[in-house]
């Protein structure tokens, strides 16, 4: 087959179409907006540029380039070790239930600050609100277990007036918890999201962060102390107590109790093993609905699970409050 024209971008047709990610990286552009990124960049055979993604420092100032450049976030920065998203994956997670709640509304996409989200486990980086404040107007309510994430996330906000009256974060204290505590009397949520821990140990989570460096065809000496992971991630955030399927189960029957506070309740679902596990959690939780949303970047295949206690009329009776 014949190589692609160097420097011509193709669409990543997998993407959600409104990602703006979907001509991958114009570093032209990205270096523009952030000087720092230009020591980062190289070129590769085909004579496109790219990054080291195996560096955590040039994916760190990757992640700050393309959130000033499409998303006007002036100043955005991390603890060390913490997780560093992936962007386009971020936005489509966002788009895909932004389409979710248009099936309420007639199928026109609901923007402005009468949407309220609730993001489970915001993390440090803050990526889920802002993408959702910045495309959409929504307003949010990011909770974490990890005071250090609340504490960094805090200073993105505050850092970007565009955040500032749009994104409250809460401490959730008590970690055996996902909405308990979380989500307070009376409260009510159009949606919420989550990248729940896939891993079931601190063990496991350290193995695949081995797998993924060697695949990035680096590794260790014997004897040696682990890499970092170029994404990084604390404990919190990589594993829970048995693992995704067991955080999934914990959540689908939180959810039962704030049947009538959410409207749409939905999680990424990293193994497609555990979409059985979540699916029959909700079927005995008594979700009315269920829908599995696939996402893909490039290699990388994903699922959002979403569900919702509402029948669909009784969804639409919950938008008239809104409008």
């Amino acid at each position: 087959m014949p190589e692609s024209a160097p420097n011509q971008p193709e669409a990543k047709e997998t993407m959600h179409p409104r990602n703006q990610h979907r001509l991958g990286y114009d570093f032209k552009a990205l270096m523009r907006v952030t000087p720092a990124l230009r020591p980062f960049v190289t070129v590769n055979k085909y004579d496109n540029q790219t990054i080291n993604f195996a560096n955590p420092d040039a994916v760190k100032m990757l992640n700050k380039a393309l959130l000033k450049h499409h998303y006007q976030i002036a100043s955005w920065d991390i603890p060390e070790g913490y997780l560093c998203p992936p962007i386009p994956g971020r936005a489509d997670y966002i788009h895909y239930v932004a389409d979710l709640l248009a099936t309420s509304n007639g199928g026109v996409v609901r923007k402005g600050k009468k949407v309220r989200v609730l993001d489970v486990g915001v993390g440090a980086n803050c990526v889920y609100p802002i993408i959702g404040v910045q495309e959409y107007g929504w307003s949010f309510v990011g909770v974490d277990i990890d005071e250090a994430a609340i504490e960094s996330a805090q200073k993105i906000i505050n850092s970007n007036d565009q955040l500032k009256n749009a994104v409250e974060l809460r401490l959730q204290k008590h970690r055996a918890d996902i909405f308990v505590f979380a989500i307070k009397p009376g409260e009510v949520f159009d949606l919420t999201i989550c990248n729940p821990p896939f891993h079931a140990s601190i063990r496991e989570a350290a193995e695949g962060s081995r797998r993924k460096w060697n695949n990035l065809g680096l590794h260790t000496a014997k004897g040696k102390e682990e890499p970092l992971l170029n994404f990084g991630g604390q404990n919190t955030e990589l594993w829970y107590p048995g693992g995704e399927a067991a955080f999934l189960k914990v959540m689908a029957t939180q959810s039962t109790r704030f049947a009538k506070q959410c409207l749409w309740f939905t999680s990424l679902v990293s193994k497609k093993e555990n979409l059985r596990v979540l699916y029959n959690a909700l079927q005995k939780a008594g979700a009315k609905e269920v829908q599995t949303i696939n996402m893909s970047q490039g290699q990388k295949v994903s699922r959002i699970m979403a569900w919702t206690f509402f029948t669909p009329e009784e969804q639409r009776e919950w938008l008239k409050k809104d409008s």
